[in-house]
């Protein structure tokens, strides 16, 4: 979260820059804490449902947090004022690997259990409200978890948002809890955690996936074949390298485009796989000889 910082250091060498490690309380704070809160109740779900709640789970909670980290208190955010390709992995981070790895850990049983009991029982009494149990009905249709990935994707890529975010620390922190946040309601019907259900067949999460690669492979091209910079913000910075604003373009279209296409098409050929796992094989034919 340091635009501001990275851009009034636009004189310095890459070196510099580039080993700045931030850890803002804001950032480090609530993820200490809900790594602390999901151990806590994973340990108590491991033992009661061992099959339900593996080592798998904790790994991929763990890892998923550390992608957050590693997105906004990482190098990477020092860069993201000097190049686009920097700001680029965040994004993809931040939509593309922190949320499925987080519903991959199955959060919703461990972050209860790990609550203290008092607080844990008025969690589960407001998460029983009707207004609650709407709100999230509506937050979990496929269709408006979707629909808002694409919205936050192609609107925070519009060159006014892009410059606005950069110029400002506080639009930059809004851009990118809009990006993780409707990565989390885009991915949830993918990775559909325990005790989830989907009012679609699985079957149907392929061109769900599908429609989102290509959106994502329009933006990429756009960006990796475009002649102009698209984004005047960096064509004001000094970037480190001697790399020119319409090649730190070209470099962050193709990190987009290859990495970003290739955490769509993963969960595709797994969603695949397990279907023709669990599709009903034939019966064999006994043939008996007269």
């Amino acid at each position: 979260m340091s635009v501001l910082v990275a851009h009034a250091a636009t004189g310095r060498v890459a070196r510099e820059v580039s080993l700045v490690w931030n850890f803002e309380p804001v950032v480090v704070a609530p993820v200490i804490g809900t790594a602390a809160i999901y151990l806590r109740g994973w340990r108590v779900a491991s033992r009661r449902m061992p099959a339900r709640f593996a080592v798998r789970h904790l790994v991929a909670t763990m890892a998923g947090l550390a992608t957050i980290v590693l997105a906004l208190d990482s190098p990477l955010d020092a860069l993201n004022g000097l190049l686009l390709q920097a700001h680029m992995t965040q994004h993809l981070l931040l939509m593309m690997v922190a949320p499925p790895l987080l519903w991959m850990g199955a959060p919703v049983a461990p972050m209860l259990l790990g609550l203290p009991r008092p607080v844990r029982r008025r969690v589960a009494m407001a998460l029983s409200a009707p207004q609650v149990r709407a709100v999230a009905h509506v937050l979990t249709d496929p269709v408006v978890g979707w629909a808002a990935f694409v919205v936050s994707f192609w609107a925070w890529h519009v060159p006014v948002l892009y410059d606005l975010a950069l110029n400002s620390e506080r639009w930059h922190e809004v851009e990118h809890a809009c990006f993780f946040l409707t990565g989390v309601l885009f991915w949830r019907p993918v990775i559909l955690p325990w005790p989830s259900r989907s009012p679609w067949p699985r079957w149907a999460m392929i061109p769900y996936l599908a429609l989102v690669d290509l959106q994502n492979s329009a933006l990429s091209a756009i960006l990796t074949f475009s002649d102009r910079v698209i984004y005047p913000f960096y064509d004001t910075v000094s970037r480190p390298w001697g790399l020119s604003a319409l090649d730190d373009q070209a470099i962050a279209g193709v990190i987009m485009w290859v990495p970003g296409s290739l955490f769509l098409l993963l969960p595709m050929v797994w969603l695949v796989a397990t279907a023709l796992a669990d599709a009903p094989r034939p019966r064999s034919t006994a043939f008996v000889r007269r």
